[in-house]
């Protein structure tokens, strides 16, 4: 049987090390630990805020400064009012203090900051971590530059904690408390949630995340956590200044954060242990080396910096696991999905009844009509197909369906209610869920864990619950359902595995589970058959039509005709931002105006329209070989198609064009037509609708 070392036998290993540290080494390196353990603290707040939640921010210090002053001013302080004074009786009553007021300002100040993005949050972080470095600096209060002494010690039960090593069990108490207060937060609805905002608001919201809440969570939490280590800091050292406070310990604690690994709790540690035992050992020897004294270390550290985002972008977390593992094997967390009581259902509409209706919906970006006056309507137990050319403004009206945008006019009501700008996350609640035209899925995270942001409006423990695993019974539940939707795809081989792995078809399949993974009564599908192969298609008409018979409407947007026509009840056919057609699939196949969106309309000599593809509902096989991967020009007996399409490229796969009963080429469009007048047809086989994905148009999309 092979050996393997399990995690909590090397967690117990660190704290054990940690009880003996004080003990056996010299006072100079007890000190050191206990820097680094101050600087972990900070670091694991960011670890949250920008490596999981990618909000970056170089002001953490200011909050560690803020929790330093708050208990020097308290806690040494003869002149604060009688309803405060009680506050300095004790240290503890102060880090109390420190953390509500601390609060208070990560609220206030997030509740700017936040609202930016891109490079203006950083930005915005820079301004507000010097502003509050030069308010300790200047108000008389905090004693300016010179600084605030005679801070008394912690007491734990009556014993002061005066000496470093014995303040060092304290502090790594904190940290370690920081760390599991943290794992178990990532380890919940609540850390999906949050781990969700890298993978846009867009997506997190249509899942029912409140990502505003999310983001001001995770500001808080960081804050708070700094703040701590403000409090220690000062009752370590008895004296505070704004010197530790200012925008280059902000810096340095992003260094650690980063070179640790930006997106794991314990690289935090990693990081601080580094950059601290480094720094102290540059400013001894590069003095020397350089012949006078300076901060040459920061070059070091930039250097450094520039070759971790090189070649190790990761950090260094993942690289000491990969190189701990060649040594002593460690064992792989168990995967397994816990046995739990399935979640309660929504109760669906009555089949036939309306849920989703679009009335004269106009969007309109400047001059620029993207939908104009477009109605349409969806029951419970039907599929809806929208169809129309590359830019025809499909994902616009879904985007102002979902919520994701807001119509300049017209009314969108689901169920009943309006809910034309409505949040995403409201109109999830209300029993609507969708895919996305471009997959978007948190590639490190298993299939399981990104199927479960589905059920995130499901679940209801909090923060709090989480950090200290108190949600367990609830998280196995919305585990239990990610699964269940997971094995309703037919995707359970690949249910631990990470989504970034998968096949982009794959992709899109996990994207549909997530979606279910919401109980919805409609389900907005945005080209959900792109990237499947036929066997593959097979299976999710066969899905769609199975929750179609359950009563889910379903609106599906796609670029492949045999998969719309043979699946849905009603097409709708958009051009540029316009409906044009609306009806049965063989009805639609017959409009001349149709026909002229795809196909660019008939020469003179073409009177008729075409024919309809018979084989719509049967099987691609039935129509001869298909353009591009989707419905097209079918051809059966080797002549050209008609000049119809013969001013639009079409690519035809070896597979397609060998795939003819008598062997030989299809010729491409373009060749000289042996169509005559009349129907335009290829051989003796009818020309149904080309391919959306083959003949792009400009305009909106």
């Amino acid at each position: 049987m092979r050996f393997e070392l399990s995690p909590r036998v090397l967690v117990g290993v660190l704290i054990v090390a940690l009880l003996v540290a004080p003990l056996t080494l010299k006072p100079f390196y007890v000190t050191l630990l206990n820097y680094i353990g101050l600087y972990s603290m900070v670091a694991i707040g960011l670890v949250l805020l920008t490596g999981v939640g990618g909000l970056t921010s170089f002001g953490q210090a200011a909050f560690v400064g803020l929790g330093a002053y708050t208990t020097a001013v308290l806690t040494t302080s003869d002149s604060l009012p009688v309803w405060l004074a009680w506050v300095g009786y004790s240290p503890w009553l102060a880090l109390g203090a420190g953390l509500v007021l601390t609060g208070l300002a990560a609220v206030l100040i997030g509740s700017f900051t936040l609202k930016l993005s891109g490079h203006f949050l950083p930005l915005g972080t820079i301004a507000w971590g010097i502003s509050l470095y030069f308010l300790f600096g200047t108000m008389a209060v905090l004693g300016g530059h010179t600084g605030l002494t005679g801070i008394p010690p912690i007491s734990v039960f009556g014993y002061e904690l005066r000496a470093g090593h014995e303040i060092f069990y304290l502090i790594w108490a904190f940290v370690l408390l920081g760390v599991f207060g943290i794992q178990n937060l990532l380890d919940s609805r609540e850390g999906r949630a949050i781990r969700a905002l890298k993978g846009g608001m867009v997506m997190a919201e249509a899942m029912g995340v409140n990502t505003t809440r999310s983001r001001m969570v995770i500001f808080v939490i960081a804050a708070l956590l700094a703040c701590a280590s403000g409090w220690l800091y000062a009752h370590m050292q008895r004296f505070v200044n704004p010197t530790p406070f200012g925008l280059h310990m902000g810096i340095e604690y992003l260094f650690m954060a980063v070179v640790g690994g930006a997106a794991h709790v314990w690289g935090a540690l990693v990081g601080a242990g580094l950059i601290t035992v480094l720094k102290q050992w540059l400013q001894n020897i590069l003095p020397g080396i350089f012949g006078h004294a300076g901060n040459f270390e920061v070059i070091f550290f930039g250097a450094l910096m520039v070759l971790i985002l090189h070649k190790a972008r990761g950090g260094l977390w993942p690289i000491l696991c990969a190189i701990a593992a060649r040594i002593v094997p460690i064992k792989a967390p168990e995967r397994r999905v816990p046995a739990a009581q399935a979640l309660p259902r929504r109760e669906l509409p009555q089949r036939g009844e309306i849920v989703l209706e679009a009335k004269e919906v106009t969007r309109r970006f400047g001059g620029l009509i993207a939908c104009n006056r477009l109605s349409l309507h969806v029951a419970a137990g039907e599929i809806l197909a929208l169809i129309g050319p590359n830019g025809a403004g499909k994902s616009t009206m879904f985007n102002q369906i979902s919520g994701v945008d807001t119509p300049t006019s017209g009314e969108v009501l689901f169920r009943g209610k309006p809910v034309a700008g409505r949040p995403s996350r409201e109109i999830a609640g209300m029993g609507m869920s969708r895919t996305f035209q471009h997959v978007r899925l948190m590639p490190t995270m298993s299939v399981l864990e990104n199927v479960a942001i589905g059920a995130h409006l499901r679940g209801a423990k909090g923060v709090f619950s989480a950090a200290w695993r108190l949600d367990r019974a609830e998280e196995a539940r919305l585990l239990a359902e990610a699964a269940r939707q997971i094995e309703r795809v037919g995707l359970a081989e690949h249910m631990f595995d990470e989504a970034g792995s998968l096949a982009l078809g794959q992709q899109r399949i996990v994207e549909i589970a997530r979606a279910l993974a919401a109980d919805p009564c409609l389900l907005l599908l945005d080209e959900p058959a792109a990237g499947l192969r036929y066997k593959e298609k097979q299976a999710l008409a066969a899905l769609l039509r199975k929750l179609r018979a359950e009563g889910i409407g379903i609106l599906l947007v796609e670029h492949d005709m045999d998969f719309v026509m043979g699946l849905v009840d009603r097409v709708v056919v958009m051009e540029f931002g316009e409906k044009i057609a609306e009806g049965l699939p063989e009805d639609v196949q017959r409009d001349p105006r149709v026909l002229e969106a795809y196909l660019g309309g008939l020469d003179e000599e073409d009177g008729a329209a075409p024919r309809p593809a018979t084989a719509g509902r049967e099987a691609t096989a039935a129509t001869g070989p298909q353009v591009a991967g989707a419905q097209s020009v079918a051809v059966a007996s080797g002549k050209d198609v008609a000049s119809a399409t013969a001013h639009r490229p079409t690519h035809l796969s070896p597979a397609q064009a060998d795939s003819r009963p008598d062997g030989e080429k299809t010729p491409i469009a373009g060749a000289a037509s042996s169509a005559g007048p009349g129907e335009p047809r290829a051989g003796d086989t009818p020309c149904p609708i080309a391919p959306v994905a083959a003949l792009p148009r400009g305009g909106v999309v």
